[in-house]
């Protein structure tokens, strides 16, 4: 759901955990006008952070992150009606603790930004949007939600976000609530008491192909880093690290989720992005919904694949890909090297025609058209556990 680092720039916006990232040494870098953390050297840096939230846990300050809460006005239903004029997926088939992924669109079929739709309550619903197109996201939801009988409120700046990710994480929050996490499955969420604080919003989501939860906790200073400090505590024994956006990047890539502003943009419609599961096009009319009909009727003309490099080279964001005779025909979206699989991988735009796995290309790397060759998604893939039964 985010987007890429930059360097570091003056007058960025801070996280109520600004202060604790740098007392512990993390390499802060401007990410889309927020100065966070890129990684903790002190804990051994990106690809450390990366293996830990893949075999034990770790913590994640994702605070920049936007949430915009809309419930009902007058009469309750327009919540529900609001959610599903401005969202893709069929918001009506949420219960009340349920989540699920979904996107705003343009008009044009493309995408505004990708989010996570929570249901509060009977007409209430949390969108989590991300940091970059937060503001740009705010205005269009409330122009687009301006007929439907209810209440927008940005509460992107209410509340600090901790995203506690990996195997261990369960491990970590029971020592932390009193909530029932065993019976809380993959996109639902709860409230409990977390580190003292009642009615704390517990979801069992994130972004790194692993389990893990986010809390929503008062964003103050004093609160935030408390939380923080008990976390890190709580989760010593298991080995805990901080990590940074840089592992958070990687993490994502190896799981195939979306990244706005490189596999989903303004300019990339839902079928060429390949996120048609969580498009309902049965559940009514929607923004976007008329020009996605016309752009499956008239068929793709790119499609996003995984490519996995077999020369050596990196292939890196922008990077041209090529066919065989060494002809343009796409481009890269993402590309590093796996921490989990020791290879070097990518997303990328194609033709149809060059999207079978197996299919060879090449990417062009400082001049050289360096040889790769398509491959499953996701490249990495956590073993599912047994089924838990979800407790109401």
């Amino acid at each position: 759901m985010e987007s890429p680092a930059t360097p570091h720039k003056s007058a960025l916006r801070k996280t109520p955990l600004n202060a604790l990232h740098r007392r512990v040494g993390a390499k802060m870098v401007n990410f889309d006008g927020w100065e966070m953390p890129v990684e903790y050297p002190s804990s051994g840096g990106l690809i450390a952070e990366h293996k830990a939230v893949r075999s034990g846990v770790g913590v994640f300050d994702v605070s920049h992150m936007g949430d915009i809460r809309i419930h009902s006005g007058a009469r309750p239903g327009g919540a529900l009606a609001a959610v599903q004029h401005i969202s893709m997926n069929d918001a009506s088939k949420l219960a009340i603790g349920q989540a699920h992924y979904s996107a705003m669109l343009y008009p044009e079929g493309t995408f505004v930004d990708d989010v996570i739709v929570h249901r509060l309550g009977e007409d209430d619903y949390l969108l989590v949007i991300n940091a970059g197109t937060r503001e740009k996201d705010i205005q269009w939801v409330r122009e687009n939600t301006r007929n439907f009988d209810c209440v927008v409120e940005d509460l992107s700046d209410a509340y600090t976000q901790l995203a506690i990710q990996g195997p261990r994480g369960i491990d970590v929050m029971k020592k932390l609530t009193d909530a029932h996490l065993e019976g809380l499955k993959n996109y639902w969420f709860t409230h409990g008491t977390v580190c003292g604080l009642k009615n704390t919003l517990i979801a069992r989501t994130g972004y790194t192909g692993e389990d893990g939860f986010e809390i929503y906790v008062p964003s103050d200073a004093a609160t935030s880093e408390k939380v923080w400090n008990q976390v890190m505590e709580a989760g010593r024994e298991f080995a805990v690290v901080p990590c940074g956006l840089g592992c958070r990047n990687t993490l994502r890539l190896e799981s195939k989720m979306a990244l706005y502003g490189h596999e989903i943009s303004d300019k990339i419609n839902v079928w060429e992005a390949g996120l048609d599961r969580y498009c309902n096009m049965e559940k009514g009319e929607f923004v976007g919904r008329t020009a996605l009909e016309k752009a499956k009727a008239a068929g793709l003309r790119r499609t996003l694949v995984g490519i996995e490099m077999m020369d050596r080279g990196i292939a890196r964001d922008k990077y041209c890909c090529c066919d065989e005779a060494g002809k343009a025909i796409g481009v890269v979206t993402s590309g590093s090297p796996s921490p989990t699989l020791g290879k070097n991988i990518a997303l990328a735009y194609v033709p149809p025609a060059y999207s079978a796995v197996g299919t060879v290309l090449r990417v062009e790397i400082r001049g050289q058209k360096c040889k790769a060759q398509v491959v499953p998604t996701p490249f990495y893939k956590r073993a599912k556990k047994a089924a838990v039964q979800q407790v109401s």
